[in-house]
């Protein structure tokens, strides 16, 4: 039987999800899960708001039970491929499947490599929501600082403009707040990472790679256990 992890994109921005499917390939290895990209149609065209969390929430369970009616085992796992990590913990209660979300995943791995954490926003309004997850966390004292690109989510096809923000925050969050490490605050970065890398000298986390690598893990560990 082929196992499945699911990687949802709770906006309905086609885009973002390209992008993040694109940045997965070296993840789709031979004999490993399938990796399946979705895009929430009922979701807004980006997750900007507290209330743009709140209505994808049920949204997004009523599609995990779906999977999981229709394909049983085979479905294998969830990513929430958002950086609110929106809907995380009800839809972690609809499904007996692992459940990660991107963000809580991005900054565990970031820990893994550096003691102080910078994290590129999209938005300036999206820092205190973030900051409210980073809180339930206890991670807050690892976060040097949240600094936004100010552009949203469908800006970010904007290859030029994005890069010369990128390197403007990533340099202000190295240099001003002594971050040593990274995160990508929005799941539609990810062709950024490598380059970003190289022209700050940090390392760089994508966050929906971090966060797929991690439900990989734990879904061929259980197979192995069958």
């Amino acid at each position: 039987m082929e196992r499945t992890l699911y990687v949802i994109n709770p906006n309905s921005t086609q885009a973002v999800t390209d992008a993040f499917d694109a940045g997965l390939a070296p993840l789709r290895v031979a004999g490993g899960p399938r990796i399946e990209c979705l895009t929430l149609r009922e979701g807004p065209p980006g997750i900007q708001t507290q209330m743009d969390v709140e209505n994808v929430t049920l949204p997004m369970v009523r599609l995990v039970q779906d999977l999981d009616r229709r394909h049983g085992d085979a479905a294998a796992g969830y990513v929430i491929a958002c950086f609110s990590d929106p809907g995380l913990h009800a839809v972690r209660e609809a499904t007996s499947k692992p459940v990660l979300g991107i963000s809580e995943c991005g900054i565990l791995t970031a820990m893994t490599l550096g003691l102080r954490v910078g994290v590129i926003a999209i938005l300036r309004q999206s820092i205190p929501r973030h900051g409210r997850m980073f809180g339930a966390m206890g991670v807050q004292g690892r976060i040097a600082a949240e600094l936004p690109l100010g552009l949203g989510v469908v800006e970010l096809s904007d290859a030029a403009r994005t890069r010369d923000r990128l390197a403007e925050v990533g340099r202000a969050l190295r240099d001003s707040h002594q971050a040593d490490v990274l995160v990508l605050g929005c799941a539609g970065m990810a062709s950024y990472r490598a380059w970003l890398q190289e022209e700050v000298g940090l390392p760089v986390v994508e966050p929906t790679q971090a966060a797929v690598g991690m439900a990989l893990g734990r879904i061929l560990l259980d197979s192995a256990a069958r």
